[in-house]
């Protein structure tokens, strides 16, 4: 099934857009929680919005859906301004809010039935196919269901009318890396199906594999946009080892002089830990003159990338 999930300018046949935002601005009294933010996400691809608690991720998706409404600012989504859609818009999207509460006694599968008579057309047999992809038990009470469970059944609802617009919000929480890695691949058959997902995450791994572009939000603005390769996101990194105690001084003194690697650590033992910054080739090369014991290097979490790279600007706090 091949999705066509965008509009065509009326002067020029020009494709725009499947969702845009200018100069989009959300107040809480004196608080403003988005600011300013001017986002474009092209039809069938993948955007990314990551960044820190409190960028205004959440706020931003909300909006978008008209669940709540904008101090000022021009929101598009699917062409048509959500305010003025109503179900009609609604039924062209699906939506996996990020705090997911779903209760009662009905099974899941009754719960999927419901939806589907609110939603777009449903096809035979979609509903239990991605439940059998993620692993979900539809025969059970939904309140009986464990929170990945239930994030389960929220994608379902999100994915199983194969939408033109995918809003997700963080989607992943909750679930085990294998049904992650499922979700993924759900996700780029949706986008290979012509669909339009937008996704809001905290984890960069997920964001690495699924985004064709990524906008990173800090205090309620864009900071940057563009490809996760682009971003630099993946640039700082966290390193840890063990080389042989008897040259743990002259392992201290030359990774010193290394302008890459900052809040360096090494104990008597050989034992090191620091935060390197850009590629890894120069610390390897040192290392290559020792006898290296341990080695591991990690990603940080998101909000430590984003701060690192993107400096004062992005420190919200």
């Amino acid at each position: 099934m091949c999705i066509v999930p965008f509009v065509l300018s009326a002067d020029d046949g020009a494709m725009t857009p499947a969702v845009r935002t200018d100069a989009l601005r959300k107040d809480y009294g004196r608080r403003t929680a988005v600011r300013g933010l001017n986002l474009a996400v092209e039809p069938g691809t993948v955007h990314g919005l990551i960044g820190p608690n409190g960028a205004g991720k959440t706020t931003t998706l909300r909006m978008l859906l008209d669940i709540i409404r904008p101090t000022s600012g021009e929101i598009r989504v699917l062409g048509s301004s959500p305010r003025r859609g109503g179900p009609g818009l609604r039924r062209r999207i699906g939506y996996l809010p990020g705090e997911l509460r779903l209760e009662g006694r009905v099974t899941g599968r009754n719960l999927l039935r419901h939806y589907a008579e609110i939603s777009g057309v449903v096809a035979p047999g979609a509903a239990e196919e991605f439940a059998g992809r993620l692993d979900l038990d539809l025969t059970r009470p939904v309140r009986a269901l464990s929170k990945g469970n239930k994030q389960k059944l929220g994608l379902v609802q999100a994915f199983m009318h194969r939408p033109e617009l995918l809003v997700l919000d963080e989607p992943t929480s909750g679930l085990d890396p294998l049904v992650q890695r499922e979700f993924l691949q759900l996700v780029r058959e949706a986008r290979d199906a012509g669909q339009t997902v937008l996704l809001s995450s905290h984890v960069l791994s997920e964001i690495q594999q699924a985004a064709d572009r990524v906008a990173v939000l800090s205090a309620g603005s864009v900071v940057a946009e563009g490809s996760v390769a682009d971003l630099r996101l993946t640039a700082v990194r966290h390193v840890r080892g063990a080389v042989d105690s008897a040259t743990a001084r002259e392992l201290k003194a030359e990774l010193d002089a290394l302008p890459q690697v900052r809040e360096l650590e090494v104990a008597d033992s050989g034992r090191f830990s620091a935060v390197l910054d850009g590629s890894p080739d120069p610390l390897l090369k040192v290392l290559a003159e020792h006898r290296v014991l341990d080695l591991v290097v990690e990603e940080p979490d998101l909000e430590e990338s984003v701060l690192a790279l993107y400096g004062p600007e992005a420190d919200h706090a």
